[in-house]
């Protein structure tokens, strides 16, 4: 979505009109390896709702990395993406590329700057004779339309090169003439600065956004290369206090989230609704500010994260079993035409795709043997051992398990003790749903959707079993009229007590003025989907990394060859229990569990 829509509509909704935005910049990195660690460093902080993200420009050779970052994070984040673009050095062909896949991607939004010039003796490549900021807005303008919000740079201490703040500004002026829809400032640390050229701004006529540019202190010689570079005014308080702690760095880091909390709250009390962060690619001291200021958001409109483009932007429901996998679901349903809105059952989407990967994927997930080792264990001499790990994972010290992407969801942490009890006999959980009844929608853990709702989910769990228990679960499971399962193993032999064609929806929200949504579904034809998923991930992805004749592999094989994939949902969502349920299965076969010897 374009950014100056989003602002627009934050903006008319009383709800919301007094909110203060913020935002977040990254750079790409120069390796693989820190783009991974990027990668998941922006979806942590994708959780505190950022307005967007911007990209710089990574140009030449390297220019496709700055797309690729870009696209996944409109894919795979849910947030939307403001991608820098400069015209120094660059072709009619090369702007034209960038901004096609910024088309193609459903990017909405580009920071148009200058760039760099070329240093000396470099030769300057441009055949499109655009040479500085306004002329690539003019360019994006007549040839794209109206698709692109397009951002500009402000410098509230005055651009370097600029012969005068006057000169300066009227540039600035220019550029918002010729098609700019918000500015953002470079850094400072004095805010009577902005606040001076904000209403030096205003006085010129500018009346878009003039968003202040913040870059919270995290080590005193990055502080100085940075302001040197930049020849950013330092006021003397800020400078006195930093000489008093710079050679002590963790209280350098601690001045400079105060020094940031200070400046921000200030911007707010006299009027500013948008705050920009240079992260500088990290994550604490930004977060660090965006909490102790008291603005952060963790709202969510639906219960799992939608890409922000265009080809997903009526997509309302999924089924559950992709719940802590959800990347592998969006690509595996990249390629469909239309997305399933209001009802699955109502429009049933097309096959799914293979289980390939993005490239962006697999840098996140490329990784050597031994660190997949240590992620998942070195070795395993039981099958009871697999549960330790699951429950290391539910306890958040195991970050990633080969069937689980995302970190565990606030809501799980209400049943973890009924999670462990399963993984340590022998049940090794794959998913889980606790349930809630008329949960209002802005609770903090089980709610989603516009305020004055309700939510409401019914109790789910997913498992894999030993086939020995797999009897007398289904007789065990049949006593219950409310209650629904799915069997299946790697072999495709299944079971079940619902028909082929059934969509069970597990969570539901009822909002004023708006159809019941059920963004969450069990479907009995996306199970078996799923269950071939797992069993890949098994013995294609987890076993691979051990030695092949080990204990380990034989373990690993066997949770593969011998156990089944299962899903239960208690559809009584009041009276219902599902936890008492499973605990009485356990009880009433513990012989059997405690005599199993794999």
């Amino acid at each position: 979505m374009k950014i100056s829509d989003k602002i627009d509509l934050i903006r008319k909704n009383a709800d919301t009109k007094d909110n203060i935005l913020y935002s977040f910049e990254y750079f790409p990195p120069l390796t693989d390896k820190g783009i991974e660690k990027l990668y998941e460093r922006i979806e942590r902080m994708s959780m505190i709702n950022p307005l967007w993200i911007d990209v710089t420009w990574r140009g030449g050779s390297t220019s496709h990395i700055t797309l690729e970052m870009c696209q996944h994070a409109q894919m795979f984040t849910g947030l939307d993406v403001m991608m820098h673009l400069t015209c120094t050095n660059m072709t009619k062909a090369d702007i034209d590329n960038a901004l096609e896949k910024c088309q193609e991607y459903g990017v909405r939004n580009i920071l148009a700057l200058r760039g760099d010039p070329p240093k000396e003796g470099e030769e300057l490549v441009n055949d499109c004779h655009l040479e500085y900021g306004v002329d690539l807005i003019k360019y994006i303008r007549e040839n794209y339309g109206d698709y692109f919000c397009i951002g500009v740079a402000g410098y509230p201490e005055t651009h370097l090169e600029a012969s005068s703040p006057e000169d300066d500004l009227k540039h600035l002026k220019d550029k918002i003439d010729a098609g700019g829809d918000l500015i953002i400032t470079q850094l400072f640390y004095d805010n009577e600065a902005f606040f001076e050229y904000e209403k030096k701004c205003r006085d010129l006529g500018i009346t878009v956004p003039i968003i202040p540019g913040l870059l919270p202190i995290v080590s005193y010689s990055g502080f100085q290369r940075m302001t040197t570079l930049c020849q950013t005014r330092v006021p003397s308080s800020v400078a006195e206090r930093l000489e008093d702690v710079k050679h002590d760095e963790a209280k350098v880091k601690q001045f400079g989230v105060d020094l940031a909390v200070e400046m921000c709250q200030d911007l707010i009390e006299k009027g500013v609704k948008y705050l920009h962060f240079y992260t500088l690619n990290l994550e604490k001291a930004v977060v660090d500010t965006v909490t102790r200021l008291g603005i952060m958001s963790k709202k969510k409109s639906l219960p799992w994260k939608k890409p922000s483009f265009k080809d997903r932007s009526e997509e309302s429901v999924r089924p559950i079993f992709w719940a802590n996998k959800p990347k592998s679901y969006i690509a595996r349903t990249a390629d469909w035409d239309e997305f399933p809105n209001g009802r699955w059952g109502v429009s049933r989407s097309p096959a799914f795709g293979d289980m390939g990967e993005y490239p962006s994927m697999s840098k996140l997930y490329k990784k050597s043997t031994k660190q997949l080792q240590k992620l998942w264990g070195e070795e395993y001499k039981s099958e009871r051992e697999i549960g330790d790990l699951i429950i290391s994972y539910i306890n958040g010290k195991t970050k990633r398990l080969p069937w689980c992407e995302e970190t565990i969801k606030d809501e799980t942490a209400t049943i973890s003790k009924y999670i462990e009890k399963l993984n340590t006999n022998y049940l090794f959980t794959v998913n889980s749903q606790p349930k809630c009844n008329s949960v209002p929608s802005h609770d903090p853990v089980f709610g989603w959707g516009p305020d004055g709702g309700y939510v409401y989910q019914k109790e789910y769990i997913e498992f894999l079993i030993p086939i020995f228990l797999v009897e007398p679960l289904k007789t065990y499971l049949n006593s219950y009229k409310n209650i629904s399962y799915q069997g299946v193993n790697c072999s495709g032999d299944q079971f079940s007590n619902v028909a082929s064609d059934s969509v069970n929806a597990v969570t539901w929200g009822v909002f004023p003025g708006q159809e019941v949504a059920q963004p969450t579904v069990v479907d009995h034809t996306a199970f078996f989907l799923w269950s071939e998923e797992l069993f890949h991930h098994i013995k294609d992805e987890w076993i691979p990394i051990y030695e092949k004749e080990s204990r380990t592999v034989e373990v690993l094989n066997s949770l593969h060859d011998n156990y089944y994939l299962v899903n239960i949902v208690d559809n009584d969502f009041i009276n219902g229990d599902l936890q008492e349920v499973i605990d009485k299965f356990i009880d009433e076969n513990l012989d059997a569990i405690n005599s199993y010897e794999p």
